[in-house]
C-alpha cells in the first residue's frame, strides 16, 4: 500500500518595509554660516518702523520683533530666552510662531500638547535638532509659561503649495534652509518637495511676514488626499484623531497648512521609532504601512489645506 503525503504551503503576508528616510524633509548635515553682514548694518523690513542692526537680527537671545502690535505682550522666555542655554523661541519660530521649515508650527496645538512636547524632547523621546539641548535646559515654569503663550497665537497660511515636474535648482542658505539659486536654472522635481522662502532675503532677517512655496511631484496632493481622507487601505482616515479639516481636537494637534518638510519629518520618525513617549504610540499603528512615496503624498497635501 503506497501513502500519500500532502503537503500544505501555508502563505503568510509580508510585513510592511519601514519607508525610507525622506532626505527632501531634512536639511544638509553641514548648515550654511549665519551671516556674511557688518554686524552693525541697520536692518529693516516692509511695512515696519522698527530698526535692528544685523547682529540683533542673527542674535539667539535678542531677535528682531517686527510687529509686536500683531501679538499679546511677550513673555521673557519667549522674547529673549535665557543665556547661555536656552534661545529666545522667536529665533527659530519668528514672532507669529510658525517658524521655517526646518522646525515646528506651534499656534494651532493646545497648551497642554505643547508641553508635552517640550516634555518629550527634554526626555530625549522627541528627537528635535537643537530643542533637544535647549528643552533639557528650560525649568518647567518656562516651558509652561512658553506653552501658554504659543497656544493663543491662531494658525495663519504660511505655505503656498504648488504642483511641478521641475523646481528651481537650490542651495543650502542660512538656517540649513533650501534657497533658490538666483539665474540657476531648473531641474526635474523627482521623488521630492522642495521648499523655499517666498522672499530669502525676508526669511533670512525673521521676517514674519515673508512665507514659502512648497513645490510638490503632480498628483501628489490627490493621492495624499485619498490616504488622508479614507485611508486608502493602509491606515486610518487622519480626521478621526485630527478633526474635521484636520484643524485639531482637543490636545491632538492642527495639522493643516502646515509645513510639508515638517510633516515628512515626523511621519518618519513615527515609523522609525525615533519619536516615542505614550501619545506618539497612538501615531504607531497609523503610520505602520506607509511607504515613502505615501509619506511625500500625505505631506503634500496636508501642507495644502487652508489653515
Amino acid at each position: 500500500m503506497r501513502l500519500r503525503v500532502v503537503v500544505a504551503l501555508v502563505v503568510l503576508p509580508l510585513a510592511a518595509s519601514a519607508a525610507e528616510r525622506p532626505e527632501w524633509a531634512f536639511g544638509s548635515e553641514t548648515p550654511a554660516p549665519r551671516s556674511v553682514t557688518d554686524p552693525e548694518a541697520i536692518i529693516t523690513v516692509p511695512g515696519s518702523s522698527k530698526r535692528y542692526t544685523a547682529k540683533q537680527v542673527d542674535s539667539f537671545f535678542d531677535p528682531p520683533d517686527w510687529f509686536p502690535d500683531e501679538h499679546p505682550p511677550m513673555p521673557q522666555i519667549v522674547a529673549h530666552g535665557r543665556e547661555p542655554a536656552v534661545r529666545a523661541c522667536i529665533t527659530c519660530h519668528v514672532t507669529n510662531g510658525h517658524g521655517h521649515p526646518d522646525n515646528s508650527r506651534l499656534p494651532g496645538a493646545s497648551a497642554a500638547y505643547l508641553l508635552r512636547q517640550l516634555g518629550d524632547l527634554q526626555s530625549g523621546a522627541r528627537k528635535g535638532g537643537n530643542m533637544g539641548p535647549i528643552a533639557k535646559a528650560m525649568t518647567p515654569e518656562e516651558m509652561k509659561t512658553a506653552a501658554d503663550y504659543f497656544s493663543q497665537l491662531k494658525p495663519i497660511a504660511w505655505t503656498k503649495v504648488v504642483e511641478t515636474d521641475t523646481v528651481p535648482k537650490t542651495r543650502i542658505g542660512r538656517g540649513n534652509r533650501s534657497n533658490v539659486i538666483p539665474g540657476g536654472g531648473t531641474e526635474p522635481i523627482g521623488d521630492r518637495i522642495i521648499e523655499v522662502p517666498e522672499d530669502t532675503a525676508r526669511v533670512d532677517i525673521r521676517d514674519p511676514h515673508a512665507g514659502f512655496i512648497a513645490y510638490v511631484p503632480i498628483g501628489s496632493v490627490a493621492k495624499g488626499k485619498e490616504l488622508v481622507t479614507t485611508g486608502a487601505g493602509k491606515t486610518i482616515p487622519c480626521s478621526v484623531c485630527h478633526g474635521e479639516g484636520l484643524r485639531g481636537l482637543g490636545d491632538v494637534p492642527h495639522l493643516a497648512g502646515r509645513s510639508p518638510s515638517s510633516i515628512g519629518r515626523q511621519l518618519y520618525y513615527f515609523q522609525s521609532g525615533d519619536r516615542t513617549g505614550p501619545a506618539a504610540s497612538l501615531m504607531k499603528a497609523p503610520v505602520e504601512k506607509l511607504t515613502s512615496d505615501d509619506i511625500l503624498a500625505i505631506s503634500a497635501y496636508v501642507a495644502s489645506l487652508a489653515p
